[in-house]
C-alpha cells in the first residue's frame, strides 16, 4: 500500500489559545484543508461535485490529541479514505510534527449528499471514481 496523501501546514500564532498551543477547533480546519487538498490533487473540484448534484458531508469526527502544537510548528496532515461499500466512508488522518511526533489522530465518517433529494447517495466511491482524474489517491 502506498503512503497516504499528506499536506504540510505551518501553525500560525492566531490559531493558538491562551496556553500557547493550537486551539482544538483548528485541528478540524487542518483536517478539512488536507481533505480538500486531496480532492484537488485527484482532480475533483467543488464545481465538478455540484455538477454531479452531490456534496461531501461530515457525519462524525473524533480527535485524539497526543502532543501539543505551537506557533511556528510545521505539521504534516495525512488523509486516507476507507470504503465500506455502503453510503458512508471513513477518513483517517494523522497530524505529525516535522520530526515525526504524532500530535493528533483524527477519524471522520462522511458521505455524499444528493443536493436535490437531500439524502445520502449509495456507493459514494462510484462518484469519486467517476470524478477523479486519479482515483488511486482515494485507494480506488
Amino acid at each position: 500500500m502506498s503512503e497516504p496523501f499528506s499536506v504540510r501546514v505551518t501553525v500560525r500564532g492566531y490559531e493558538t489559545d491562551v496556553q500557547g498551543h493550537v486551539n482544538q477547533s483548528v485541528y478540524i480546519n487542518y483536517a478539512e484543508h488536507a481533505r480538500w487538498s486531496l480532492l484537488q490533487a485527484a482532480g475533483i473540484t467543488q464545481t465538478g461535485l455540484i455538477g454531479k448534484g452531490v456534496g461531501p458531508v461530515a457525519l462524525e469526527t473524533t480527535i485524539r490529541y497526543k502532543r501539543e502544537l505551537l506557533a511556528g510548528d510545521e505539521v504534516d496532515v495525512t488523509c486516507a479514505f476507507e470504503w465500506s461499500g455502503g453510503k458512508t466512508f471513513r477518513i483517517r488522518q494523522i497530524m505529525s510534527k516535522a520530526d515525526g511526533t504524532v500530535a493528533a489522530e483524527l477519524t471522520a465518517v462522511g458521505g455524499l449528499l444528493d443536493l436535490k433529494e437531500r439524502r445520502m447517495v449509495a456507493n459514494p466511491q462510484d462518484y469519486f471514481k467517476e470524478l477523479a482524474a486519479d482515483p488511486s489517491l482515494f485507494g480506488l
